[in-house]
């Protein structure tokens, strides 16, 4: 089986419905090129059934990334990948009690826009992303990262790579979007327990924090422009990557 075929069919698992390879089918670059595969991988949370975990094991994953916070880890430890290191990069979503405090599907976009500002202007959520980087830029093997959903933490992550790499950015909104259909039946099972447990009128409410939107997306970039001007000047003097370890993360995605 190709390289591709392994990829597509590693998405369609039930147990990380929204893992997959943060090169896509090959996204093209600003050189020319094209995002090269089997390097960086992307997922929901490692919920994996043994055949699963076996699965993953077998593309040479060296160290899985887990951006969740610290209670979101305690709730569901990811399975283990064989022959990965684990490690904690905590990256903070929306705090549990302002979740349980939501009533309308405004506060619930408004929740999501500072979620995505914080990626660029929390002082914690900057260093995490940043060791992210620099532990992938610095690390042999292909490696994954995730957070729960794998559409926030994880959707930026990847869309910033991608940007560095010079990808179009309605291809990299794109890939951000895939989400949406990946996760199709993880997010209307819970859709559908908060309408049986509560109520149908709080569908709408919480519905805005289980997609990727593009206008989460944008939040972000705006602020990146508005702050440091471009990805390249955010990821140096934002996230604290040393250009060496930029390039070089840049250069072994690169096809």
């Amino acid at each position: 089986m190709s390289e591709p075929q392994v990829g597509e069919e590693l998405v369609r698992l039930a147990s990380a419905d929204n893992f997959r390879d943060v090169a896509g089918p090959g996204h093209p670059t600003a050189d020319g090129g094209r995002v090269r595969r089997g390097v960086l991988f992307r997922s929901n949370e490692l919920q994996l059934t043994d055949a699963d975990a076996h699965s993953l094991g077998g593309l040479g994953i060296t160290a899985v990334y887990d951006l969740r916070g610290h209670h979101e880890v305690e709730a569901h430890p990811d399975v283990p990948v064989p022959g990965a290191a684990w490690h904690h990069l905590a990256v903070g979503g929306i705090p549990m009690d302002e979740v349980a405090a939501l009533t309308t599907g405004e506060q619930s976009l408004a929740a999501m826009h500072r979620v995505y500002r914080a990626f660029v202007e929390d002082a914690d959520a900057r260093a995490s992303f940043g060791a992210l980087l620099t532990r992938l830029a610095t690390t042999e093997g292909p490696q994954l990262f995730h957070c729960t959903a794998g559409k926030d933490r994880t959707g930026w992550a990847a869309a910033v790579v991608l940007g560095l790499l010079g990808v179009p950015e309605d291809v990299v909104l794109e890939d951000y979007l895939l989400t949406n259909t990946f996760s199709t039946a993880t997010r209307e099972k819970y859709l559908g327990l908060i309408r049986d447990h509560l109520g149908p009128e709080k569908v709408a409410v919480y519905e805005a924090v289980m997609v990727a939107d593009e206008a989460y997306l944008r939040t972000a970039w705006d602020a990146v422009a508005a702050t440091y001007g471009d990805l390249r000047t955010y990821v140096l003097d934002g996230l604290g990557v040393a250009p060496a370890d930029l390039d070089a993360l840049l250069a072994r995605l690169r096809g």
